[in-house]
């Protein structure tokens, strides 16, 4: 059953209807307190970690999983790619262009490993 032709379900639209309530709710909330508020010192510290671990979540299944199962050889260019790329964000200490120099230390290992020798 799909949405476009017509015969979609109840409990589809009980569950969408319910799903946009809460995300209306939960993105209202701090418009519908008439006073300020603040997120305590322990939450404001935990904020500081979100963007880092987002980052973490999406990218270090990528490099150790292949078509959903763990990478089993050591023969995947993207194990070495990584190598380098902290390397080289270590040695440089993280200042300066070291978010870019990251990306094309580790490219510069990957493509040749991948492109050229098929890993």
């Amino acid at each position: 059953m799909t949405w476009l032709d017509g015969r979609t379900d109840g409990w589809t639209l009980l569950t969408i209807l319910g799903l946009a309530c809460i995300t209306v709710l939960a993105r209202s909330f701090f418009f519908i307190l008439d006073r300020n508020w603040a997120l305590p010192p322990w939450a404001q510290r935990g904020l500081q970690y979100a963007p880092i671990a987002a980052l973490a979540a999406v990218i270090v299944p990528e490099i150790v999983m292949l078509q959903g199962q763990l990478i089993h050889t050591l023969k995947d260019a993207r194990l070495y790619a990584v190598v380098a790329g902290l390397g080289y964000f270590f040695w440089r200490h993280g200042k300066g262009q070291a978010v870019l120099g990251t990306i094309m230390s580790g490219m510069a290992v990957y493509l040749p490993l991948h492109i050229g020798w098929g890993w």
